[in-house]
């Protein structure tokens, strides 16, 4: 599913509670999605404005081990 504005992302968290279950899942797995390329986006900014793996680990309340793993790009080939 593509994210297309709030509006979208209003109308999965609306289908997120559906009782449906494959409809239900299906929004939580687009949430799921986009949530982490928001988190990737902000932790890239983050980085370009100088901030340290801890002080984003702080604010994203996860080791610095893990902020580091998942996203420092340096030294994977990427």
């Amino acid at each position: 599913m593509k994210i297309d504005g709030m509006s979208e992302a209003t109308k999965l968290a609306a289908e997120a509670g559906n009782p449906e279950p494959r409809i239900g899942l299906r929004a939580v797995l687009a949430l799921r999605r986009l949530l982490e390329r928001l988190e990737a986006m902000q932790v890239a900014s983050a980085r370009e404005q100088g901030w340290s793996w801890q002080e984003i680990a702080d604010v994203l309340e996860v080791s610095k081990q893990a902020v580091h793993h998942k996203y420092n790009k340096k030294g994977r080939g990427s």
